[in-house]
């Protein structure tokens, strides 16, 4: 508007990117903030250097209450919310724990996802408000011991006996494993129609086990598990019926994914604004150290790359918003933000000394997460090679 007066310049939002959001965007983000202050960054630190993350199904039940579990998902007790609003809130979990941000994707963006977008009108009813109201945890078993980066080379397999369905095999680093109700598991089925295939699964049901995975360095905070499955049986109607192949789980960690590149700026927005802290209280030959020049030259380029990867986030939620939004886009964005927030995190270390491996601060916590999320649901490898093959047109995954 003509005339209007210039705002200040805002230190932690230093493009005026929340000009960019709705007055019901920031009610979201604001709600989910709030409560990651209140519930989490009090005792998250204590639960990393357990190793634990011991009132989880609780910590579900109130991310349900607020509407965070299958955010953009519509029906069955879904909040139907914007794929930006879902981006915002995962930058606010992450912001408190990479774990914590984990547990609403693998719930949300996966395993409720694959229900809702491939399950039967049965499947969806007897699963998704439970699992939206953070009732029933849910895991998403794709990823095997000798089989990450390749699912298509997945052991796991699912054969039939008469109506039954019987599923053997094993599934390796599946967050919520342990605690969950429920399993999405993608099983080959040669010895049937179809290729690959989803199973909703129970946990319950015989032969299913899901021992936790310890000694971790990263995602302390967070339920990994093993999934084994040794002859469980399943009726018929446990499968996904509308998908068969590899398109079935690749969507749904494209879906995934998306929130990844939101949260990770999660991550490195909370370790910058450590830094920024503490180079204006922290005092070295006589004034503060943030009055260094190299100390300035590294706030600055982490402000430049956090906001940029910001801004790269609210676009693709805008295309995902308008059905516009293509997988080689996120694995785009995935592959940026990711990458630049551990080297943010790095940075923030260094400008906090030896106090940045201390968990009195949260950087050291962030920045060993995000070597999770760095390697999970797509390597940097494999995200530069689906943009190469995007680019050229020449697929380099098979010789």
């Amino acid at each position: 508007m003509p005339g209007a007066a210039t705002p200040p310049f805002d230190p932690y939002d230093p493009l005026g990117l929340d000009d960019l959001l709705t007055p019901e965007d920031r009610a979201v983000r604001d709600t989910v903030r709030k409560w990651a202050a209140d519930r989490v960054l009090p005792h998250v630190a204590d639960w990393y250097e357990r190793g634990e993350l011991p009132v989880i199904r609780e910590l579900a039940r109130e991310l349900g209450a607020i509407g965070a579990l299958g955010m953009p998902l519509t029906g069955y007790g879904c909040a139907g919310a914007s794929a930006v609003q879902y981006g915002l809130a995962c930058l606010e979990l992450e912001a408190a724990d990479s774990g914590i941000r984990s547990l609403v994707s693998v719930q949300g963006s996966l395993a409720m996802y694959a229900v809702h977008r491939y399950g039967s009108e049965e499947q969806k009813q007897r699963w998704l408000p439970s699992m939206a109201a953070g009732e029933v945890i849910g895991c998403f078993g794709l990823t095997e011991p000798d089989h990450g980066s390749d699912p298509a080379a997945m052991t796991t397999h699912a054969r039939r006996d008469g109506s039954d369905w019987v599923l053997s095999g094993r599934k390796m680093w599946i967050t919520n494993g342990s605690v969950a109700g429920v399993a999405v598991v993608w099983a080959q089925t040669t010895d049937a129609p179809g290729g690959i295939r989803g199973f909703v699964v129970p946990t319950d049901t015989p032969g299913f086990s899901a021992p936790e995975i310890h000694h971790k360095w990263s995602l302390r905070a967070s339920v990994t598990s093993e999934l084994v499955m040794d002859d469980v049986r399943l009726p018929a109607d446990a499968v996904l019926p509308e998908v068969t192949g590899l398109r079935g789980p690749l969507s749904c960690l494209s879906h995934a994914r998306y929130g990844i590149v939101w949260g990770a700026m999660g991550a490195a927005r909370s370790s910058f604004e450590a830094a920024l802290s503490y180079a204006t209280t922290r005092e070295q030959f006589g004034r503060p150290i943030g009055g260094f020049q190299l100390t300035q030259a590294k706030l600055a380029d982490m402000a430049v790359e956090l906001h940029k990867g910001i801004l790269l986030a609210h676009h693709l939620g805008q295309r995902m918003d308008a059905g516009r939004l293509r997988p080689e886009q996120v694995s785009f964005g995935k592959l940026n933000n990711v990458r630049e927030a551990i080297e943010i995190c790095r940075t923030a270390r260094t400008i906090l000394g030896a106090n940045g491996i201390s968990l009195e601060y949260p950087v050291m916590r962030h920045a060993t997460n995000l070597e999770s999320v760095l390697t999970y649901e797509g390597t940097v490898e494999m995200h530069q090679l689906v943009l190469g093959k995007a680019l050229t047109g020449l697929d380099a995954f098979r010789g």
